[in-house]
C-alpha cells in the first residue's frame, strides 16, 4: 500500500499502458515547458519566412495571418493536451494513435503517425540549422563591413559547413544527460523571453520612423512582379505560412513524458502554456518588425547591406543605423535571434530522438535493436540521436546546389511534424467514447467538435505547404516538398505492403500490468 500511495500518478498511468519505467522521471513542470517553448521558439519560424510573407500580400495579411492562425492552433493544442493527459508516454503521438484507432486498425495509424512525425521532426533539425546558418551569415556580413563595404558574405560552401556543424553541437550536447538539456532549455526560456522583449520594445523606439497603425493593419500589397502570383486570394494563403510554420512543436512536452513528475496532468499544461506564450510574443515581434519597417522596396535589393538573403537582419540594420550610424546594435539583436535558432535545434533533437527511440522499442526502425539502446550512463537514447544527426546532414547536402532546399524542408517539417498530430486527433474524434479513459484533463462532450476543427486545420495546411510558392516554376523555384514526400512516404507505405503489416503491432507492451480499459 505504501508503495502505491508514492508512485508517480504518470509511471502509474505508464504501467496501466503496458511499459515499465526505463527512463529518469525527473523534469519538473517548468523544465518541461521550457524544452517545450524552445521546441516551438519565439524566432525561429518567423524570422526566416517573414520577408515571403508580406511580400506575397503585404503587412495587414501577415499580421492578421498570425490571429487566424493562432485561433485554429488553440483548436488542434487542447485536442493533444486531452489526449497526453490520457496518454502519458515517450513516442506519444504514435502511442497515442495505436490505442485510440483500436485493435484493428492501430498497427496501420501508429505505423503512418510514427513515420510522419520522425520524418518532421528530423526535417525540423534541418529547418534550425539552415535559418540558423542564414542568421548567422548575417551577423558575419555585417560584422565584416555589410554588402556595400565589401563585408564577407558566406558562399555556399562554408554555408553548408556552418550547417553542418550546429547539427553535429546539437547532438553532441544531446547524449549527455537530460539535465544538460533541461538546464539548456532553461536558459533558451529566459533568452527568448527577456530578448524578445527587449527586441519587441527597443526595436520601434530605435527606429527614426515608424509605420502608421494603417500600414500595419490594413495596408495590403502584392509582390507580383517578384513573386510572380497575380491572385489575391493565393497570395493571402502563402502569407499565412510563417505563422503556419511557426505555430507548432508544442508536441515536445509529450515526447518527455516518461521523464515528467506528474506527467497525465503537467504534459498538458506546458502543451497549452507553450502555445500561449508564444501567441503572444510571436505577434508582438511581428509588430515590431513590421512598425519598424524604413523602406519596404528596399528590404528586398540585392544591393543592400545583407544582400537582400535576410529581411528581418535589414530591417534592424536600417533601424540601428538610421538612429546612431552603427550596425551594431543589429548585431546584438541578431546574436539574441541567432540563440534562439540554436535552442531550438537543440530541444528538436532532443525530440526527434525520443520518437525514434519509441519506435525503434516497439521495433518499427530497421536495425531498431541499435537505435533503442540507451546510454548506460546517461540514461538517453544516444544512438537515435545520432542517427537523426547524420540524416538530417544528408538532407542539408543539396544546399550546394539547389537555390529552393530551404522551402523543401521547411515544407516536409511542417508536413510530417502537423500531419502526424493528425492521426490520433481524427482516431480520437471516431472512437466510441466509452472507449476512452480520460485523464486529469478532460473535454467531455465538446471533445469531438474540438477534434473536427482541429482535423481540418491540420489537412488545410499540410496542402497549402505543397502549393508553389514562386511563378513561373523552373527547376530552380519549384516546391520540391512534394517529390520529397512521395518518395519518403512512399517508400514506408511499400515496406508496409510487403513486410510490415505482417508484424508490425504498434507499441509493444514490456510488462503486464493491465486494470480495465487502456
Amino acid at each position: 500500500m505504501a508503495t502505491e500511495e508514492v508512485i508517480d500518478s504518470g509511471e502509474k498511468r505508464l504501467n496501466e499502458l503496458g511499459y515499465k519505467q526505463e527512463l529518469r522521471r525527473e523534469m519538473t513542470l517548468f523544465k518541461t515547458l521550457a524544452i517545450s517553448f524552445s521546441t516551438m521558439t519565439l524566432f525561429t519560424g518567423i524570422t526566416p519566412l517573414f520577408g515571403s510573407s508580406l511580400l506575397y500580400a503585404g503587412p495587414a495579411s501577415l499580421v492578421w495571418g498570425w490571429v487566424v492562425v493562432t485561433f485554429f492552433t488553440w483548436f488542434v493544442g487542447i485536442a493533444m493536451a486531452e489526449i497526453c493527459s490520457s496518454f502519458p508516454t515517450t513516442g506519444s503521438l504514435y502511442f497515442w494513435a495505436a490505442h485510440l484507432a483500436g485493435p484493428k486498425w492501430g498497427p496501420f495509424a501508429s505505423w503512418c503517425c510514427a513515420w510522419l512525425e520522425s520524418i518532421g521532426l528530423i526535417f525540423g533539425i534541418g529547418t534550425q540549422a539552415y535559418a540558423g546558418t542564414q542568421t548567422l551569415q548575417s551577423i558575419i556580413l555585417l560584422c565584416t563591413g555589410t554588402n556595400k563595404g565589401g563585408g564577407y558574405f558566406t558562399p555556399r560552401g562554408m554555408f553548408l559547413a556552418i550547417y553542418i556543424g550546429l547539427t553535429l553541437i546539437w547532438a553532441f550536447l544531446n547524449t549527455f544527460a537530460l539535465e544538460v538539456i533541461a538546464f539548456l532549455d532553461l536558459i533558451s526560456l529566459y533568452w527568448q523571453v527577456i530578448g524578445g522583449t527587449v527586441i519587441v520594445i527597443m526595436l520601434p523606439l530605435v527606429a527614426k520612423t515608424t509605420q502608421s497603425a494603417s500600414f500595419v493593419f490594413t495596408h495590403f500589397e502584392m509582390g507580383s512582379d517578384s513573386t510572380g502570383i497575380s491572385s489575391k486570394a493565393y497570395a493571402v494563403i502563402l502569407s499565412f505560412l510563417v505563422s503556419q510554420y511557426s505555430l507548432y512543436g508544442y508536441d515536445a512536452a509529450a515526447h518527455l513524458t516518461e521523464e515528467t513528475k506528474g506527467a497525465d496532468k503537467n504534459g498538458p499544461i506546458a502543451i497549452l502554456s507553450s502555445i500561449g506564450i508564444i501567441s503572444v510574443f510571436g505577434w508582438a515581434y511581428i509588430l515590431a518588425l513590421t512598425f519598424s519597417i524604413q523602406n519596404f522596396g528596399y528590404l528586398y535589393d540585392p544591393s543592400n547591406e545583407t544582400a537582400g538573403a535576410n529581411v528581418v537582419a535589414q530591417i534592424l540594420y536600417d533601424a540601428f543605423h538610421g538612429r546612431y550610424d552603427s550596425s551594431a546594435g543589429a548585431i546584438v539583436l541578431l546574436f539574441i535571434i541567432w540563440g534562439s535558432f540554436f535552442f531550438g535545434g537543440l530541444s528538436i533533437t532532443t525530440s526527434a530522438a525520443r520518437v525514434v527511440y519509441a519506435l525503434s522499442r516497439d521495433k518499427g526502425v530497421p536495425f531498431s535493436s541499435i537505435w533503442r539502446k540507451i546510454h548506460p550512463k546517461h540514461k538517453v537514447p544516444s544512438n537515435a540521436v545520432w542517427l537523426c544527426a547524420g540524416i538530417c546532414i544528408l538532407i542539408g547536402i543539396p544546399l550546394l546546389k539547389v537555390n529552393e532546399i530551404f522551402t523543401a524542408i521547411t515544407s516536409v517539417c511542417t508536413i510530417g511534424w502537423v500531419g502526424g498530430y493528425a492521426v490520433p486527433i481524427f482516431a480520437r474524434m471516431v472512437m466510441s467514447e466509452k472507449n476512452f479513459n480520460p485523464g486529469p484533463l478532460y473535454l467531455g462532450k465538446f471533445s469531438r467538435p474540438i477534434c473536427l476543427v482541429a482535423f481540418l486545420w491540420i489537412c488545410y495546411t499540410c496542402s497549402v505547404f505543397l502549393l508553389p510558392t514562386i511563378y513561373p516554376i523552373t527547376w530552380s523555384s519549384f516546391n520540391y516538398a512534394p517529390v520529397a514526400l512521395v518518395v519518403c512516404l512512399g517508400l514506408i507505405m511499400l515496406w508496409w505492403i510487403l513486410d510490415a503489416r505482417k508484424w508490425f503491432k504498434g507499441p509493444v507492451r514490456n510488462i503486464d500490468n493491465l486494470n480495465g480499459k487502456v
